[in-house]
């Protein structure tokens, strides 16, 4: 009986029929051969972990996570470097996110150092699958759901957390090129007081309606909104960034605070901790509202707009479609006066002299 998962306890049972590993896949469609596994009882704490092969699970029809939603996940990747060694990138952040997401949903704690050495021994018998590749790496799932086998809202006194991992490749379509954001205030991801700041399945399954209301607009992501002042929130599952002249006239790199409502990214911290680093523009957790984000693009203010995360990493945004209309052509076109014309041709609210409307 383990108030915490132990590594030294570790069992081990490799598959006895490796995969061939495909080439190019869609993220998150190709697994590896291995999975963790740590158990979790009430009675009996934490049950020595345990690497198996890949497989099916086995739940209780009445498990809570299944009715209640009480479960939660991570994400992470590991990389491949020129060396040939492989690296984690700041997984302690996503072990400190993890343990704070389980304490929200009523789930147990565990070592987080403990199960990162778990993970650690995971990723080195699966390391055959890590990509010989600077652009393509292997994503790792840890994965946490309450197995209560009975009805009923209450802390589950079954618990199951698991780690499965999957080839990355690129997780949009567009390699890289800006993806558009469709803005409406009429959904909310995320609000005060919520779970928006744990990194639950609810917060996404509960945008997939207004994800694809978006593409029917012909955007590929939704630009979440919040409040009566419209405050920029997030990108789709991304962290959002606003590289502009504010207000006061200062060049700076905006993103908004971890009020509750935004998700703690790692790689939202290290943009914050590289750019602070380089000391060459200010560097700021604030509110960004979606009049100051139009004024900034009709006075010509914006250098560039970006999303961050895991999968993406970081993600140029080009176009956002708000009350109607297409508002802006970000990122570094801005300044060329040839893509200008040919993209203000169809907005409304730029000003320009263009021979073509």
């Amino acid at each position: 009986s383990n108030i915490f998962i132990l590594a030294a306890d570790l069992v081990v049972q490799l598959s006895p029929a490796p995969k061939s590993k495909p080439a190019e896949v869609d993220f998150g469609s190709v697994f590896t051969d291995h999975m963790l596994t740590v158990e979790w009882s009430l009675t009996e704490g934490w049950q020595a972990p345990l690497i198996r092969p890949f497989g099916n699970l086995s739940l209780h029809p009445a498990c809570s996570s299944l009715h209640y939603g009480i479960q939660l996940f991570e994400g992470l990747k590991v990389y491949r470097g020129d060396d040939g060694r492989l690296r984690l990138f700041r997984p302690t952040l996503n072990m400190k996110r993890m343990a704070s997401s389980a304490k929200r949903a009523c789930l147990p704690a565990f070592d987080q150092s403990e199960l990162l050495e778990c993970i650690r021994r995971l990723v080195e018998i699966e390391q055959d699958w890590v990509p010989h590749s600077n652009s393509a790496s292997l994503y790792i799932r840890p994965t946490f759901i309450g197995t209560e086998p009975s009805l009923g809202v209450k802390k589950p006194a079954r618990a199951l957390l698991y780690v499965i991992l999957c080839q990355a490749g690129s997780y949009f379509d567009t390699k890289n090129e800006a993806v558009s954001l469709w803005a409406d205030p009429k959904y909310t991801r995320a609000w005060k007081g919520g779970s928006g700041d744990c990194k639950m399945g609810g917060n996404y399954g509960c945008s997939l309606f207004a994800q694809y209301e978006a593409e029917d607009y012909g955007c590929q992501q939704v630009l979440w909104l919040y409040g009566d002042d419209q405050q920029i929130t997030e990108a789709g599952t991304m962290n959002i960034f606003l590289h502009w002249i504010n207000e006061d006239g200062e060049e700076e790199l905006a993103t908004p605070p971890l009020d509750g409502i935004i998700l703690p990214g790692v790689t939202r911290q290290s943009i914050l901790d590289i750019t602070r680093e380089w000391n060459e523009f200010l560097v700021s957790e604030r509110y960004l509202t979606m009049a100051q984000l139009c004024s900034a693009l009709r006075q010509q203010r914006v250098r560039e707009m970006f999303g961050s995360g895991t999968a993406a990493m970081i993600c140029p945004i080009g176009h956002i479609f708000y009350q109607g209309e297409i508002t802006s052509r970000l990122a570094k076109e801005l300044t060329d006066i040839q893509v200008g014309a040919r993209t203000h041709a169809r907005t409304q609210k730029t000003e320009v002299n263009d021979v073509s409307r």
